[in-house]
């Protein structure tokens, strides 16, 4: 009897994406989506896609520094995505290429990646990871949390029983409520430990797009909290309007990385929420910044 396949095998298998065709200096490549309870394409899968759609046009010797991408409309999860990848140049150290994504409604995703050949030197620091935080194993996890309620509610059934990813909330998590104390101080600051759930052999591409995908689960989350918002508050509406994200350093999906998160302003039903990634011996591995639509009837 063959095994059961993992959420997380799943996940590589839809980022793994089809086979590139080329035609008139653009390359093609079709992919599948995988679920989510909003019956819409998640934006860090089509955001990690696109890093892998871009990555089948370079040299193996490069990998992802940077992508910036812009979400244009909500996508289906029940259509195959189409995924464009024009050449816009490559130079001795890096190549640069833009993904636009689209289905038969249209632009889902434009996308601007970038790729660094490895082993370059130059200057070398990084911010030092927060001091004295709790390790992971000493927090529950969203999937504990959610547990209880994942018959009732399906993002709950998501986080419980469907993610590939194990969350770790230093503070409250604002999944099951509103985080009062923050939001009386005016403070979207939180620390997020999350791994990938099971054992990886792939490239440090894929590792750096498991990643760009793992985060938006809780980037907005700086932005509700200091809202006095939650997951659950009535009527509440959010979307990804754009995300970039740098790497500086090899990364392990499968091992704990420390997200320390904020949210610096939020205006005219958008928000600017911010995090540094690093790994548990301390290493600042990536940055990321996303800006997203919030509403909710009493604001």
């Amino acid at each position: 009897m063959a095994a059961e396949t993992t959420p997380l095998q799943q996940l590589v298998k839809v980022l793994e994406l089809g086979t590139p065709s080329q035609s008139r200096g653009h390359t093609f490549i079709t992919g599948e989506s995988m679920y989510f309870p909003t019956g819409r394409v998640y934006g860090g899968q089509v955001i990690a896609q696109s890093l892998i759609a871009a990555s089948k046009t370079v040299p193996d010797e490069r990998e992802p520094d940077s992508i910036h991408g812009y979400f244009i409309a909500p996508g289906d999860i029940h259509q195959d995505l189409l995924f464009d990848v024009e050449t816009l140049r490559d130079g001795h150290s890096f190549s640069a290429r833009r993904v636009n994504v689209t289905q038969t409604q249209g632009a889902i995703l434009t996308a601007i990646a970038s790729f660094q050949k490895r082993g370059q030197t130059g200057v070398d620091f990084a911010d030092s990871m927060p001091p004295d935080v709790p390790a992971p194993e000493t927090l529950k996890s969203a999937k504990e949390l959610m547990a209880p309620y994942a018959d009732n509610n399906p993002f709950a059934d998501f986080y419980a029983t469907k993610s590939p990813f194990d969350l770790r909330h230093i503070k409250r998590t604002i999944l099951l409520g509103p985080d009062k104390e923050s939001a009386q101080k005016d403070c979207g600051y939180q620390m997020v430990w999350m791994r990938a759930e099971g054992e990886l052999d792939v490239s440090q591409t894929m590792h750096r797009a498991l990643l760009a995908l793992g985060c938006d689960q809780i980037m907005l989350e700086p932005i509700i909290r200091r809202s006095g918002l939650s997951a659950l508050t009535p009527g509440l509406s959010f979307a990804s309007i754009d995300h970039s994200m740098w790497w500086y350093r090899d990364i392990d999906v499968t091992k704990w990385h420390l997200y320390v998160q904020d949210s610096p302003t939020a205006a005219h039903g958008r928000g600017l929420s911010m995090a540094k990634v690093y790994t548990q011996d301390g290493e600042l591995a990536a940055a990321m910044v996303q800006e997203a639509m919030l509403r909710a009837p009493q604001i």
